[in-house]
């Protein structure tokens, strides 16, 4: 997974606190994961998280069991996942699904202008993000053709080296 400084993740908890209460509700939450395409009843999401509402140090420690969680994922699946296989490890699947979510025309790339919608969904764009874009899609694109494929954002999400 793509790490996130802490000034970043409070920006994020803030705009997710739509009540403004400081507290992060597992529907806040959940709005969130529906926006990029993974859904949870409201039940499976709290007995995931494991209390109704997480306050930000809760969210901050959420964030690192998934970076955990991932990175363990990344270290013991060795199976790639691409749209000609019959099958896929649970890991790559997700990884499918949120990538289409990102690749909003379907084209097999994301583009700076479709994060960038994509970040704006969410509610995580403004002007310095979309400069962002454009650095993060360099970052990660290393093959240099402007966008980012499949692989480079499975190598991106997973967070292992280029």
């Amino acid at each position: 997974m793509c790490p996130l400084s802490t000034n970043d993740l409070h920006r994020i908890f803030r705009e997710l606190d739509k009540n403004g209460d400081g507290l992060l509700s597992t529907v806040e939450l959940n709005w969130l994961l529906e926006s990029i395409g993974v859904h949870f009843s409201p039940e499976e999401l709290e007995s995931s998280v494991g209390k109704p509402c997480l306050n930000f140090d809760e969210f901050l420690l959420f964030y690192d069991s998934i970076t955990r969680q991932s990175d363990d994922h990344a270290s013991n699946e060795a199976a790639l996942a691409d749209d000609h296989r019959e099958s896929c490890s649970r890991e790559d699947c997700d990884l499918v699904k949120a990538f289409k979510v990102f690749d909003s025309n379907g084209d097999g790339f994301i583009s700076c202008e479709e994060l960038q919608s994509m970040l704006s969904k969410l509610g995580l764009w403004d002007e310095r993000t979309g400069k962002d874009c454009r650095s993060m899609i360099c970052r990660y694109d290393t093959n240099s053709d402007g966008a980012v494929d499949f692989e480079e954002f499975k190598k991106m999400m997973l967070h292992t080296s280029l």
